[in-house]
Formats: C-alpha cells, sequence, structure tokens
C-alpha cells in the first residue's frame, strides 16, 4: 500500500501539468487540474510550493484543492469538475519543444506507456501529439532517428570521428593511481599481488579484506591465516607463490565501528581486469587456483560460471591450468563444524593438484 501511495505521488509529481491564466486576471497565476487515483495531494502539494517559489498556483483534483499564493500552502474542498480552457502561450511553446525532441528511433510504445500510463494522457496537452508521433515513427521516420525539422536545420557539417570526440583522459599507469572505478574512494590503498614474479603456481582471490586493506598485503587476516594452513598441509610453502586478488580494493560497508566486506559488481571486476591480466602475463603461471567464484569469473572470463557448477574439476585457459576452489573466508563463515572441514578439505586438494599440476609441467 505505502509502495502504491508513493508511486501515485512521484505521478502526480511528473505528469501534472500547469496552464497560466492571462496576464492581469489576479491570483493564481497557474492552474491545474489532475485525476490522481488516490487522494494524495496533500503529500504531494508541498513539492510544487518548493519548485514554482513566490509564484502563486492552484492544484484542482475530484476531492480536494491544493492552493499556494507565494507563502502559504492551503488546502480545500473540491472548486472544479475538469480541467480550465485556458489559451496558455507557454502551453504552445512546450507542445512546441516537445515534437522537436521526439526521438522516433527510440520508440518502444510499450515501455512508453508502462512510464507513463495512458490514463494521465487525457490531462496533458502533449498526449495530444503522442498518436501523431507514434504514426509518423512507424511510417519511416524511425530510420531517420530525427524529425524533419531538425534535419532541415540549417548549419556546417563538422566531420571528425568519434574516438577523436572524446575527452583526454590520464590513463592510470600504476596501480596505486587507478581510478577506473569508484572502489578507491572509500579503501585505505590498492593491494597488489606478493610473490615470486616467476612462479609456477598464482593464488587468486576476491578482494582485499579489512586487514588487507590496511596492511596494503593479500591474504594477512583471518582468511589468510587458513591459505598458509591449507598450503602447509598440501606440501607448499607460501614463499613459492604468487598470491594476488581479483579485485584491488576494499569494497566495504559499515556496521557499527566495523567495516564489513562487500561482493565487488562485475562493473568493478571488469574494471580490475587489466591488473589482473598484467600479472597473470608477468608471471605466466602454469596454474593457477582461484579462491571463489569471483576469481573464477575474472581468470576465465565467464561472468555467468559458477563454483558450484565446476567445484572439484580442472579447466584450461590457454596453456594454464585453473583450479577452482572455496575461497577461505567462505570456510571460516559456515557455520556447521562438517560442512567447514570438507570445504577445508577441498581447498587442500585443490592446491595439492593445483602443486602435482606445477611439478608435471614440461615448460622451461
Amino acid at each position: 500500500m505505502l509502495k502504491t501511495i508513493g508511486r501515485e505521488i512521484h505521478k502526480m509529481h511528473a505528469f501534472l501539468r500547469f496552464r497560466e491564466r492571462p496576464e492581469g486576471a489576479g491570483d493564481p497565476r497557474f492552474v491545474a487540474w489532475f485525476e490522481p487515483a488516490h487522494d494524495v495531494l496533500p503529500q504531494a502539494a508541498s513539492h510544487f510550493a518548493r519548485r514554482m517559489g513566490y509564484a502563486s498556483w492552484l492544484i484542482a483534483t475530484p476531492e480536494a484543492t491544493a492552493a499556494w499564493d507565494g507563502k502559504r500552502l492551503q488546502f480545500g474542498p473540491p472548486s472544479a469538475q475538469g480541467p480550465l480552457d485556458i489559451d496558455d502561450a507557454g502551453e504552445r511553446l512546450w507542445l512546441t519543444y516537445y515534437r522537436s525532441t521526439f526521438n522516433p528511433a527510440r520508440l518502444n510504445t510499450q515501455v512508453m506507456e508502462l512510464n507513463m500510463p495512458v490514463r494521465y494522457w487525457k490531462n496533458m496537452p502533449e498526449a495530444r501529439l503522442i498518436p501523431e508521433l507514434i504514426s509518423h515513427a512507424a511510417a519511416g521516420a524511425q530510420r531517420t532517428a530525427q524529425t524533419e525539422t531538425v534535419g532541415a536545420r540549417r548549419g556546417v557539417a563538422v566531420q571528425i570521428r568519434a574516438e577523436e570526440a572524446q575527452p583526454q583522459r590520464a590513463a592510470a599507469h600504476a596501480l596505486e593511481s587507478c581510478r577506473r572505478c569508484n572502489l578507491w574512494c572509500h579503501a585505505t590503498q590498492a593491494v597488489p599481488g606478493v610473490g615470486p614474479k616467476q612462479a609456477r603456481i598464482m593464488l587468486v582471490g576476491e578482494q582485499p579484506g579489512d586487514q588487507e586493506d590496511l596492511a596494503g598485503l593479500p591474504f594477512v587476516g583471518p582468511a589468510g591465516q587458513l591459505l598458509d594452513r591449507a598450503l602447509a598441509q598440501a606440501g607448499i610453502g607460501r614463499e613459492t607463490v604468487y598470491v594476488t586478488n581479483a579485485v584491488k580494493h576494499f569494497k566495504w560497508e559499515p556496521r557499527g565501528k566495523r567495516r564489513l566486506h562487500k561482493t565487488p559488481a562485475q562493473l568493478e571486476i571488469d574494471a580490475c581486469m587489466t591488473w589482473l591480466e598484467q600479472e597473470i602475463a608477468e608471471c605466466d603461471p602454469v596454474v593457477i587456483v582461484t579462491l571463489g567464484s569471483t576469481a573464477l569469473k575474472s581468470v576465465m572470463h565467464a561472468p555467468r560460471i559458477t563454483m558450484q557448477a565446476v567445484a572439484g574439476t580442472i579447466l584450461r585457459r590457454g596453456s594454464c591450468m585453473v583450479v577452482p576452489t572455496w575461497h577461505p573466508s567462505f570456510i571460516l563463515r559456515t557455520a556447521d563444524r562438517a560442512r567447514q572441514q570438507s570445504a577445508f578439505d577441498d581447498l587442500v586438494e585443490a592446491l595439492q593438484n593445483a602443486r602435482d599440476g606445477a611439478i608435471q609441467d614440461d615448460r622451461s
């Protein structure tokens, strides 16, 4: 019910049209007639008081009337049965503007009627132009992407390629100066990968956590401690692998005094792709272990792939073997002890598979 009322208030703000009375007619200067589906005039009227400033106006609905004299907002009983017939010069200007900005190439009548329901059209002056504009678009104007009046305007055509019209922006050449997405605004610093540049095994996580963000190093918090334990159990030295994240800045939301992890959006994953690809190219690993679904999607360039679908399998990325497994923080969050131990065992097994794959590889 609240959403329905809220939507009706929004519709009144969007679709109410004032008409200006002739000069010398006195107050109110502007009048409007609106037929809301619910009696929302008391909730919606203050919006127009703020927008119209000191200009006086009156809004009439079938249930009530709202009047603004430039200082006070007053409500009263209904005073009209329908819209007033006023010859408004400003309305003619509005219709000319509406017609000239109509873009037939972008016309979608279903979307238009969804956002501007037909029941409001009878009290909107531009609505009487819509059938003609739709017909004009269907008759071929949709292919020209502009009205005839726009195409007939005089002027000199400027020949310039689209890429040359783009503003010059400084490209980020170093991770610490990256501004490809907005995560840098709330992070302490960018967190690069660490480890031998020619490591045969690369571990890719999701993003830095709270402690990683403060330290500037990947996997130094509780998830990092669990990862160290899994590496030791798999017979791999932490100092022999390259450890990094798909996203380089910490994305978080406040919870009291704590900063809690928030999963990166695909846009943010894509923005960091260039840094991860650069690390993979420099390291040229034999095996990449993806820790969690975000890392898996980023490494495989597959936004729809899921951990559940590929857990326990070996994937290929060119000549590189990709071993997907659970993120250590996922294991820490698992409440059931048996499932937690099972997920940890899967992590150890994935690391062992990575170790074996790196040993068996004959690249040198």
